[in-house]
């Protein structure tokens, strides 16, 4: 891996949000306008809210005030907001609260239909910014109408799957969100097609930028971690293999 340091990559990927519930771990802790500190509780595996991944305060976890689903990431929204995005049909979902607003409720609402739901996100609070885009966009820049709330988000790289008409084709994309200038690029990931991988086993389960090089490094699971071109679509080369 000449010019490329692994173990750097390694470590912006070990930082890097990936989805509810098996990356909760990755999920930020952070502290509200009025001075809360906010951390996730993963609720063991076993019962009626098993898997379920709830935020609380710090010195009341037990208490949840937002409950995610499977598949849903969390990020922050500075300074002091925090967002949610998942997949929503057909769509991408990313949704904004203020953990300020939140209102604690009894885990006892969501046990047993939670999970095998649908519904990726529970509150007893409304978000302060929600909205959803296609996953049907062509390749290339979107302009998007971003919610003032989330405006401040730099980028946002989601991975989701791709329709794929043939086995050649792309299943997979990253969709790289840049909230403030109010746009969304679709990368389709043009090695990653159902000829090659075992798509539904394999997936990209999270990606990041490298802040020297620029180009996006990312994980797939059950094949290893990766980095890809300039373009963002094709793949350079192999940080790590799974075994």
């Amino acid at each position: 891996m000449a010019g490329v340091n692994a173990s750097r990559l390694r470590q912006i990927l070990s930082e890097t949000v990936g989805p509810a519930p098996w990356y909760w771990k990755t999920f930020p802790a952070f502290r509200s306008l009025g001075g809360q500190h906010f951390v996730w509780t993963h609720h063991g595996a076993q019962g009626p809210i098993a898997h379920l991944v709830t935020l609380g305060l710090e010195q009341e976890p037990d208490k949840a005030r937002l409950a995610l689903n499977t598949y849903c990431r969390p990020f922050l929204v500075p300074p002091h907001f925090v967002g949610i995005w998942c997949p929503e049909g057909r769509n991408i979902r990313l949704t904004g609260f203020d953990p300020d607003r939140l209102k604690s409720f009894d885990l006892a609402e969501v046990a047993g239909w939670f999970k095998p739901s649908s519904d990726r996100i529970y509150s007893t609070t409304a978000p302060i910014a929600d909205f959803e885009v296609p996953l049907v966009l062509a390749p290339g820049m979107h302009k998007i109408e971003t919610p003032v709330q989330l405006a401040t988000v730099d980028e946002l790289i989601i991975p989701t799957s791709y329709k794929a008409i043939s086995t050649d084709d792309p299943a997979f994309a990253l969709f790289v969100f840049y909230p403030q200038a109010g746009l969304v690029e679709v990368l389709p990931q043009k090695w990653f097609t159902s000829a090659q991988y075992r798509v539904g086993q394999q997936w990209i389960t999270r990606a990041a930028r490298d802040p020297e090089s620029h180009r996006i490094v990312g994980e797939c699971f059950g094949a290893g971690t990766f980095l890809l071109e300039e373009d963002g679509c094709r793949l350079a080369e192999w940080v790590e293999r799974s075994t």
